[in-house]
């Protein structure tokens, strides 16, 4: 293993506690408006107070952590102005992936495409949920990588970071998914075919699926968002 290797692979204090508060947010184990303490998360992984405040720092800046001074840190409450920033940000990067993708697949694009879709099918088809989402990620950034921007991706995965609790609050997954594969699917084939305005009619549908999610978790959970927003 060259120097270098072993550099990238090492990992911190800091990545283990990043990675386990950002799977218990995600999964909704810690729920919106929930507390969480340094002092307890330093004391649950044996190690200091610094590594934990670089972790929450992190989730912050992805907007999963409100952290105050002189107050608790929680799990950041929805914000519909940030939802709203980020579906925007979103739906202009695929867009713009979804046009270059349809200009430019080829037979190894379509082949991807193909791999990825089978992928997800099996998860559904075998009741692997939890693996859905890696395979969901997986999907787009093939997409990006087939326009000849990968870069999109990262802006993707961001965006799309900042919903993703609100997807694990919406309908039953038995339920969803499989509407979300068969969105996939109509992608897939507006952009193998080269169909660039079917390609991003059917992206654009799929980000869309959020919309009633959105107002029926304010209905039902209201405490979910911040105030200024509901």
């Amino acid at each position: 293993m060259t120097l270098a290797t072993a550099l990238t692979e090492r990992r911190t204090a800091v990545d283990d506690v990043y990675d386990y508060l950002h799977e218990q947010i995600s999964t909704l184990q810690l729920k919106p408006g929930d507390r969480i303490s340094e002092a307890e998360i330093a004391a649950q992984f044996g190690i200091s107070r610094q590594p934990v405040r670089d972790a929450f720092s992190r989730l912050a800046n992805l907007d999963l952590l409100l952290i105050r001074p002189q107050r608790a840190t929680e799990v950041r409450r929805f914000s519909m102005r940030a939802i709203e920033k980020a579906r925007f940000v979103r739906a202009a990067i695929e867009k713009e992936v979804l046009f270059r993708a349809a200009a430019h697949c080829d037979a190894e694009g379509a082949r991807m495409l193909e791999e990825s879709l089978q992928k997800q099918a099996d998860v559904v088809d075998f009741g692997r949920y939890e693996d859905f989402g890696p395979e969901d990620y997986g999907f787009h950034r093939k997409l990006c990588v087939i326009a000849r921007a990968e870069f999109a991706f990262d802006v993707i995965l961001e965006e799309k970071a900042k919903v993703d609790r609100l997807c694990m609050l919406g309908m039953d997954k038995e339920q969803r998914l499989p509407d979300l594969l068969d969105d996939h699917r109509k992608i897939a084939e507006a952009v193998t075919q080269r169909d660039a305005p079917a390609a991003i009619a059917a992206g654009m549908a799929h980000l869309s699926r959020l919309d009633e999610t959105i107002e029926r978790i304010r209905a039902t959970n209201a405490n979910y968002f911040e105030r200024e927003d509901s």
